[in-house]
């Protein structure tokens, strides 16, 4: 099974056990670098032809250890859970957090120092999952995102004009559906899956507030579900295309007239659609509601059970802060993604214009990211009760209630583990 970077976008795995298996590939440098210190780092199995090699070569370039690369396939998050608990596992290892669980359980070293003066030059959006109390735990390495297409042609046909607001986008669905075309596409089961907290943070709420508190216990959450529930009982949504949401072939086919996906597809679509398109972030919601699209990053991390924490610390620094150079090649020339650092993807030439220009101004002004403190357990909660609404017409209130109630206690659980 290949894995995309798209992936990290998803509901999120939650930490098991799972057996290890000895899989990967050695960089061949032969012989250790400097004190003969051996080095190894994990990461998942990336669907983008290249990656592997990319990687394998940036190991290679470095002179002060000898760095192999496992490519670990199957269910990578498992696996590295499993492996933080032995002395066997990674030194390094790319990771879709770290976990709160694996902070706050000490099973991964605390970064800070590494990204000391540069910061504030990393997406704040993604970095901010990374910390927790003031302490950064992984450095993010490339920015996936996910944002609304729609074809100009189309709308311009019908006199709509491009939704700027939660109110516009069900109204323009319903204009745009035909006998051959539905407006709108987010997915086979409507939505569910893929928006998550994202209508929420389009009201101006949140999942989790500063203080570690539900941060969508208001009226203006239940109003917002129930403008998803509307797109979904008036019929203006595709349902049970060939490919779900993250590929963008019905768009390409003119079976959907807007479809949201991901940054990945751009390329795609702009091979087919040329000039015949556009992109949006997930519009507002009310008065005091703002556009919005999630972010997400896998980050490097170093395990606490290593043998050579501070080589492995270092190695990080080298690859994710100093060497922009490989940030920009890694993010970019496999597959389509966004460099962690704001001052990477202003210059990269690929992300100065059109669409991928509008791409990383929604991530710069408008990314969201699961917090932290946002666990698998309220993720199951609050998406159970997302996907009751919108396929099956419950009410907005009365199921918000209930997982504003199971994601206090879930809030207050880990808020008290030392």
């Amino acid at each position: 099974m290949t894995i995309s970077r798209r992936t990290l976008l998803g509901a999120g795995a939650g930490a098991g056990v799972a057996v290890l298996s000895a899989c990967g590939s050695n960089t061949g440098r032969g012989g250790g670098g400097s004190g003969g210190t051996t080095l190894a780092q994990w990461y998942h199995q990336y669907g983008e032809p290249g990656t592997e090699q990319a990687v394998e070569r940036y190991a290679a370039a470095y002179k002060k250890a000898h760095v192999t690369v496992q490519w670990r396939p199957g269910d990578y998050d498992r696996q590295t859970a499993a492996a933080l608990l032995t002395d066997s596992g990674p030194d390094v290892f790319e990771v879709n957090g770290p976990s709160l669980d694996q902070i706050q359980g000490r099973q991964v070293e605390d970064l800070t120092e590494l990204v000391a003066g540069v910061e504030d030059d990393f997406n704040s959006a993604v970095l901010a999952p990374k910390t927790y109390r003031g302490r950064v735990y992984g450095i993010p390495q490339t920015i996936d995102m996910q944002m609304l297409y729609y074809r100009k042609s189309l709308l311009a046909d019908a006199g709509v004009r491009p939704p700027e607001t939660l109110d516009e986008l069900v109204d323009a669905a319903r204009e745009l559906t035909g006998r051959k075309v539905k407006g709108l596409f987010l997915g086979n089961d409507g939505g569910a899956g893929v928006l998550g907290g994202t209508p929420l943070y389009a009201a101006g709420l949140r999942l989790v507030t500063e203080d570690g508190k539900p941060g969508f216990d208001d009226p203006a959450a239940a109003r917002t579900l129930g403008k998803l529930r509307r797109l979904y009982a008036e019929k203006s949504l595709l349902l049970g295309a060939p490919a779900d949401w993250s590929d963008p072939s019905a768009f390409l086919q003119g079976l959907t007239a807007m479809q949201w996906s991901g940054l990945w597809a751009l390329p795609q679509v702009q091979k087919e659609l040329g000039d015949d398109f556009g992109v949006l972030p997930f519009p507002k919601d009310g008065a005091a509601g703002r556009p919005s699209v999630p972010v997400g990053a896998y980050g490097a991390a170093v395990s606490a059970r290593g043998r050579h924490k501070e080589a492995a610390k270092e190695y990080v620094k080298w690859l994710w802060v100093e060497r922009t150079d490989y940030q920009e090649d890694f993010a970019l020339s496999y597959g389509f993604h966004i460099p962690a650092r704001i001052s990477l993807a202003k210059k990269a030439a690929k992300l100065r214009t059109g669409a991928a220009a509008d791409a990383v101004r929604f991530t710069t002004e408008h990314g969201d990211a699961q917090p932290l403190l946002w666990t698998p357990a309220s993720q199951v909660a609050y998406q159970d009760a997302l996907s009751r609404i919108i396929k099956d017409g419950a009410n907005p209130e009365t199921e918000l209630r209930t997982v504003v109630r199971k994601v206090s206690a879930e809030l207050d659980r880990v808020t008290h583990t030392s």
